[in-house]
């Protein structure tokens, strides 16, 4: 009995000990499968809005929030399954944008005009102010079947936003695009959502009209 019992401890002890030197192979992080809708759109054309294009049936729009009321056109495309937005400001060219400045007596507004070069250069600067955590950015120029030209920004890494666009007509409007989530950046855990609502993003894009008043 008390070799039995000697031998069952050796047993245990060299198991024990291959165990513990045997190649450990970590699993990859993996994250909820998501389930993805079927693409179709509809058409978003308000009364007196300077512009209307198509977007997905599964989003919806709301009115964004703006605190100096010179912006009425601004508003958010709203994914709530996937907790993301596009936010869509529009500016007219050669009109005039209100803009808060600090200065030694507070905060004071300041007007300046609305040229396509200050509007694009605005747009860079909103893209690229994602630098620091963007691992990169690439921009590409494109022009749609309406007579538009425009821009489309990728930014990879941990930035808030890894989509932004802007397109214009260069005489009277101009519209910018930005694709945010309410969740921290996480390229690896929004990538398959974030590339599926960009098929989303450039289906907009190819769709966008600008209208005269209504």
């Amino acid at each position: 009995m008390k070799k039995f019992l000697t031998g069952s401890v050796l047993f245990v002890l060299v198991a024990f000990i291959f165990a513990c030197n045997s190649d450990y192979t970590p699993k990859p992080r993996s994250y909820f499968k998501i389930d993805l809708p079927q693409r179709a759109y509809k058409e978003f054309s308000e009364p007196g809005y300077p512009y209307a294009f198509e977007y997905p049936v599964y989003a919806n729009i709301s009115k964004e929030a703006d605190s100096t009321g010179n912006n009425p056109y601004w508003i958010n495309v709203n994914f709530d399954q996937f907790q993301g937005r596009i936010y869509l400001s529009y500016k007219s060219i050669n009109g005039r944008s209100v803009y808060k400045v600090k200065t030694s007596n507070g905060y004071k507004d300041s007007v300046v005009s609305n040229s396509f070069e200050n509007l694009r250069e605005e747009a860079y600067k909103m893209t690229y102010k994602h630098t620091i955590k963007a691992s990169g950015i690439i921009d590409s120029a494109f022009a749609t079947e309406n007579g538009s030209t425009g821009v489309y920004f990728y930014v990879a890494g941990e930035a808030a936003t890894s989509k932004q666009f802007y397109i214009a007509d260069t005489a009277r409007h101009f519209l910018r695009g930005a694709l945010y989530f309410d969740a921290s950046p996480n390229a690896d855990s929004i990538s398959v959502v974030s590339d599926f609502l960009e098929e989303d993003i450039k289906h907009l894009i190819r769709t966008l009209r600008w209208k005269g008043k209504e």
